[in-house]
């Protein structure tokens, strides 16, 4: 798979069927490695390891219900009280990240109402914090630990 922006992680790979599985340590089993995911679980492993979230609250790829639709966000950081601190959106690196792309994690986010945001295709990485107050994200240059928030 395509070198990420990230720190170089090991992580565990099987081939059953012509396919390639990689381990979900969040879900805790083995799942299909798409390009989509090979970005999901490097975000994963960076909130782990570089942010220092506990894996407890951590969650992947779950369903939430948009305006009568179905969807799927990639990953969230729950805080102690419940409420969402970080929503991230992956894309597949050959994706481009554009305005699309922001107008659908927002459209998560109406419903999720984390506290920052994350966009990245695994080579470029954006991170915003929400003003509520005004309605708008306002652009980071990173995302607070887990220390620095508690």
């Amino acid at each position: 798979m395509q070198k990420l922006n990230f720190p170089e992680y090991s992580f565990r790979i099987k081939n059953s069927e012509n396919k390639h599985y990689v381990f979900d340590e969040i879900r805790k089993k083995f799942i299909v490695l798409t390009p989509e995911e090979w970005v999901r679980i490097h975000v994963v492993r960076f909130l782990l390891e570089v942010k220092k979230y506990p894996k407890s609250w951590i969650n992947v790829e779950k369903k939430i219900e948009i305006n009568g639709l179905t969807k799927r966000y990639d990953v969230v950081v729950y805080q102690p009280d419940g409420s969402i601190f970080l929503l991230v959106e992956c894309k597949q690196p050959k994706i481009e990240i554009n305005q699309d792309t922001f107008d659908q994690i927002a459209r998560y986010n109406m419903i999720l109402k984390a506290t920052y945001l994350m966009v990245t295709n695994g080579l470029n990485h954006y991170f915003c914090e929400i003003d509520s107050e005004k309605e708008q994200y306002v652009f980071l240059n990173d995302i607070p630990t887990y220390q620095s928030q508690n």
